[in-house]
């Protein structure tokens, strides 16, 4: 008998990329969660580096838009006076350089999901349309009278505090209460330091790889220096700090990338500690925090980051197989 695929394709994906287990990460997961089933604008705050737009594709990888078109735009990379171009689009000659027309970001996510980072840096004078077109999902493209409708899911991200700019008058506060429908706020990595080692793991197997390097252990001096620094750059800062230390390896061993004036005293012992060692624990410490169930938006392979897929091929790697029915206190309905 065909066996039965337990969960839909799309719960293999639903959380790819993002990485940690810990009690606040899982906070934001389960709000994410709720509001993706949704049409509603989603407001994603957060410092610089703590991965919005990781969040953002999250909420359009499991809402009933996944099949559709994930659109970004960085509103501060554009020039002022481009920026409602590249919102709404252009019509041949309606300024000077407008040699031809042009679709927008709202037509291109047309019955899909758009992602405005740094929404907060749109300029005032073009806040109103935007306005606009959230409320009643119509515009006009620069040089045209012609009004378009469109159905977009929008997801705004900024590092800026809204409220405050509101209140001073740098950011209309209709336009915030319209996209502050449902904040979604990521904590940063100093409040999640329980995801740095399996952040470090992960970051390490993608360097190592596009490198071509084998790194085969973290020194434990190198994980706890790593753990301990305050990382004002969040997991951007961790990433770009793995791919030095991979670059700098030597013998397999991964060095502490840090400066000196950054890396904090440790009192652990001076062990080392294989990345496979590491690996193995890290999925059996989060198959049995789920009792053993692999598939689904609960499931390891949810919480590690990983395809379901994936994971069961790390599992028969390792040599992690689960307790049998008999010796084992855990439900695996969900399991394969």
């Amino acid at each position: 008998m065909a066996a039965v695929q337990p969960f839909p394709v799309f719960d293999e994906r639903r959380f790819e990329q993002v990485i940690g287990n810990s009690p606040a990460l899982e906070s934001v997961l389960e709000q994410v969660e709720r509001v993706a089933t949704t049409d509603s604008t989603v407001l994603v705050q957060g410092e610089t580096g703590t991965g919005k737009e990781l969040i953002a594709r999250a909420i359009h990888n499991i809402s009933p838009r996944c099949g559709r078109s994930f659109v970004k735009l960085n509103c501060a990379a554009i020039p002022m006076d481009l920026l409602e171009s590249e919102l709404f689009g252009h019509e041949k000659g309606a300024f000077t350089g407008a040699i031809a027309q042009k679709i927008g970001r709202f037509e291109l996510a047309d019955k899909g999901t758009l992602f405005l980072d740094e929404v907060g840096d749109i300029p005032a004078a073009l806040q109103p349309k935007l306005l606009r077109v959230l409320q009643e999902q119509q515009f006009e493209r620069l040089g045209s009278n012609r009004t378009h409708q469109v159905d977009v899911r929008l997801v705004a991200a900024t590092n800026r505090d809204l409220t405050k700019m509101a209140k001073r008058g740098e950011f209309r506060s209709d336009l915030y209460y319209r996209l502050n429908v449902f904040p979604v706020t990521l904590p940063p990595l100093r409040e999640r330091r329980e995801d740095i080692p399996v952040l470090v793991a992960h970051f390490v197997d993608l360097y190592s790889r596009r490198m071509s390097k084998q790194i085969e252990q973290i020194p434990a001096e190198t994980l706890s220096a790593l753990s301990s620094y305050s990382w004002p750059g969040n997991i951007r800062e961790l990433q770009n700090m793995i791919e030095r230390a991979v670059i700098l390896s030597n013998d397999g061993v991964l060095p502490n990338p840090l400066p000196k004036e950054e890396a904090r005293d440790v009192t652990i012992p001076p062990t080392a500690t294989t990345l496979r060692d590491s690996e193995r624990n890290l999925i059996l410490n989060t198959l049995e925090s789920v009792r053993w169930v692999i598939g689904g938006p609960k499931g390891a392979a949810a919480k590690l980051g990983l395809k379901r897929t994936t994971l069961l091929h790390k599992m028969q790697k390792l040599g992690i197989s689960r307790p049998s029915l008999e010796s084992s206190r855990y439900t695996t309905t969900a399991a394969p």
